[in-house]
């Protein structure tokens, strides 16, 4: 749909742009939606998108600006004036400003914040001082907060004046004087009310909430387990610090998917787009993968010639079955891994390798049992067609099938437990890739394959 909407609509705005339309401008700014804006500006020039903004109401201006990809807002704000940049930055919400800020260059940065409030500038160099992988990088302070014991009628009128500057009304945290988190009340609770209610009477005491050094992917689960629009951050003292909304939460999941693909793909997890992202970064975060892989790749080429004087033996058996045996070995560990890794995602990273081990005994024993299964199924098969279709010997043909059954329960072993592991050392479990895994799993079969035919044969 946006693409159909950029497809139609950009012509008419580098019309607009090209004749100095101010008129045209504003309304296109006042009646298409502000996403579809954001992507039309993404196909402009620097200078145009500005031109665009500048003909936008401020409170537009700043939700146009907002979608704009982060690559393209450090663009867009290199060359802005540091009063209109200082502008921008004032009126954004806090997450959003303080992720544009994270990327500028350290003295642009503080030639910013010297012209920022002093409130806002302790509100951003707290934001900023939290770890990027923390609740505390992606929440708002931009919610709204009332004391327990007021009425319902006064709560109302105190939360038209908070709704302005509060990124969501639908829940309203109950703070004390000293700015703990005491219970939460949703708006349609309190619209339902009895004005003259208190609010101590009507508000949920057993609010969920989460440490804002807690890990962001568990806000986000947290946030998809009980359905949640937000989810109340709070400091060690139990005091509200902010709060992390669903759409922050997508954003996350989104990151964590993507990580997790590029490196399952055995690529370096980039920070920006591919388009974005400049050349000599992608080679690098794609070679030194593939160079990893290549030193794999030599060490199976050491064990083979480690074997070489086997050859002669069975040279035929060695160029017809070995890719087999590889194969089979390098595909059941990629499945399991690729179960495992999600496994743990979906649990909880944040949990030690230990406990993931303790609490999943039975399912690594199915594991097992799955991996003997298909090993067994997979040897029966291949003893039939080396016995029967390529006319090898009986021996050959059970030095395959036990081959085979070997390295499958091999390779689901190590894509198991090897994810296990990394999660155990605090390392993301999706480095194991699918592609690092063959690679080990190739050694491993290589090895056991000359084994069992010196021993078989």
């Amino acid at each position: 749909m946006l693409d159909s909407y950029r497809t139609l609509i950009l012509p008419d705005v580098q019309l607009m742009l090209l004749e100095g339309d101010r008129d045209g401008l504003a309304a296109f700014c006042g009646v298409v939606h502000p996403v579809v804006i954001a992507e039309i500006c993404e196909e402009l020039e620097d200078d145009q998108v500005w031109q665009v903004l500048d003909n936008a109401e401020l409170s537009v201006k700043i939700e146009i600006f907002e979608h704009i990809s982060l690559r393209r807002q450090e663009m867009l704000v290199e060359s802005l004036e540091l009063p209109k940049l200082t502008e921008l930055l004032e009126h954004m919400s806090s997450d959003d400003r303080v992720d544009l800020m994270s990327r500028m260059s350290p003295d642009r940065c503080e030639s910013v914040m010297r012209l920022l409030a002093s409130s806002e500038r302790n509100e951003i160099r707290k934001l900023l001082s939290y770890d990027e992988s923390s609740a505390g990088s992606i929440m708002t302070t931009e919610y709204a907060s009332l004391p327990a014991n007021i009425t319902v009628r006064e709560a109302i009128d105190k939360l038209r004046q908070q709704a302005p500057n509060s990124e969501t009304i639908y829940y309203v945290f109950i703070l004390d004087d000293h700015r703990r988190l005491e219970g939460l009340i949703s708006l349609r609770e309190l619209i339902l009310a009895r004005p003259d209610i208190h609010l101590a009477d009507i508000m949920e005491r057993d609010v969920v909430r989460m440490r804002v050094t807690d890990e962001r992917e568990a806000v986000a689960r947290t946030l998809a387990r009980y359905n949640f629009l937000a989810v109340p951050i709070v400091d060690a003292d139990d005091r509200l610090v902010g709060i992390v909304t669903h759409d922050d939460a997508i954003d996350v999941v989104e990151e964590e998917a993507t990580e997790d693909a590029y490196l399952q793909g055995a690529v370096q997890p980039l920070d920006d787009s591919y388009e974005d992202t400049p050349l000599l970064t992608i080679l690098w975060k794609r070679g030194i993968w593939l160079v990893f892989l290549s030193v794999m790749a030599l060490t199976n080429a050491k064990v083979l010639d480690y074997y070489s004087h086997s050859y002669d033996r069975f040279t035929t058996l060695v160029l017809m079955f070995l890719p087999l045996v590889m194969g089979s070995g390098g595909n059941a560990g990629s499945q399991s891994a690729t179960l495992f890794i999600r496994m743990i995602a979906l649990q909880g990273t944040s949990r030690s390798g230990r406990s993931l081990l303790a609490e999943n005994r039975s399912v690594i024993a199915r594991e097992f049992m799955v991996a003997l299964s298909l090993g067994t199924a997979l040897a029966v098969l291949d003893f039939v067609v080396a016995r029967v279709f390529f006319d090898r010997s009986q021996s050959e043909s059970i030095a395959i099938a036990f081959t085979v059954v070997t390295v499958v329960v091999l390779g689901t072993s190590f894509g198991a437990l090897l994810p296990l592991l990394l999660s155990r050392l605090g390392m993301d479990p999706a480095i194991m890739s699918n592609p690092l895994i063959a690679s080990i799993l190739d050694v491993l079969a290589v090895t056991t394959f000359f084994q069992i035919a010196v021993l078989l044969l």
